[in-house]
């Protein structure tokens, strides 16, 4: 398996992979032994970034995939200084004592003692001021517990914001946004709002990038997935398998064109993929092989009939 290149998030001092493996429910789904292997094939590879969320709480059902993530990568004897955590951290949950009541929890349940990355969840209260978010990531940072920080889904108009209250403050602003990103959702990522911030040196990940494995061809959900700004999920789920009969033209496999297409963005520093086999680990893998074969430009060009938001989802985010 080739070795990954790594990049910089945003201005911070934290380099990952141009893949990185997620844990939305991936773990409580697969065999202990298999994701140990998994995770070392990744790690082998030059992946070097984990997205490790807490996804219960408070009237929820209880959910352990960071709790079984964990206990992973301690079976697969790799070092700490060899991989990086992203972690959640949800605004829902923001109160008198900020976020570190969140984030040691997420140490405590995923055995990790600081966070490379953290990552705002979703912005849905209108309660809660932009500037204490910023002073209380501030104070993280300062106690060692987070390297740099980002948020998941947030308007561009708002992160702009925040890069302005960090810059009065003097202090660290979000480095990058997690981002639905994908043939079918572009046009956030690809509109303008977020093409000034890119300019700015700000930076992305790529998430949803398979739309639940309807990208690759599983238009049968068995199994929960993120949301559907636009509702335009039946849409997409309309063009799979023309998607499928695309990448099969290239000779390669829908997952793979899905990823590739994303690693075309300039912006976009790492991709996050929600593998559950070592297989899957090395099919994503290749994908930066197609790029190179197939050349971004001509790649973005041939998924251009798969774009199912333009027109839909609002440029300026959510």
């Amino acid at each position: 398996m080739p070795t990954l290149p790594r990049r910089r998030v945003g201005s911070s001092e934290v380099e990952v992979s141009a893949l990185s493996l997620g844990s939305w429910h991936i773990y409580d789904r697969i065999h202990f032994h298999d994701a140990v292997a998994m995770v070392r094939a990744a790690v082998s590879a030059g992946v070097n970034l984990f997205d490790v969320g807490v996804y219960g709480g408070p009237g929820m059902p209880p959910a352990y995939t960071d709790v079984l993530w964990g206990a992973v990568m301690r079976a697969s004897g790799i070092p700490r200084e060899e991989y990086l955590v992203s972690a959640k951290l949800w605004i829902e949950a923001f109160g008198d004592d900020g976020f570190r009541p969140q984030l040691e929890n997420a140490f405590s349940r995923g055995g990790f003692d600081r966070a490379d990355l953290v990552i705002l969840g979703d912005l849905r209260r209108d309660d809660v001021a932009l500037e204490d978010l910023v002073d209380d990531l501030a104070g993280l940072a300062r106690a060692g517990l987070i390297r740099a920080w980002g948020v998941n889904n947030w308007s561009a108009g708002n992160i702009q914001r925040l890069r302005e209250i960090a810059a009065a403050r003097g202090v660290a602003g979000p480095q990058i946004a997690q981002l639905k990103y994908s043939v079918a959702r572009r046009s956030i990522p690809d509109g303008e709002p977020f093409a000034r911030l890119f300019a700015e040196g700000f930076t992305m990940q790529a998430s949803d990038v398979l739309e639940g494995g309807i990208l690759a061809g599983r238009t049968e959900l068995t199994r929960e997935i993120g949301r559907d700004p636009g509702g335009v999920r039946e849409a997409i789920s309309r063009t799979a398998a023309d998607f499928v009969a695309t990448a099969e033209k290239l000779g390669t496999s829908a997952a793979r064109l899905a990823v590739a297409f994303t690693l075309t963005h300039p912006a976009n520093v790492t991709t996050l993929v929600g593998t559950s086999t070592t297989a899957q680990v090395e099919d994503n893998l290749a994908a930066l092989e197609l790029v190179e074969r197939v050349g971004a430009d001509e790649l973005r060009a041939l998924v251009e009939p798969f774009w199912a938001d333009r027109g839909i989802v609002d440029p300026e985010g959510p």
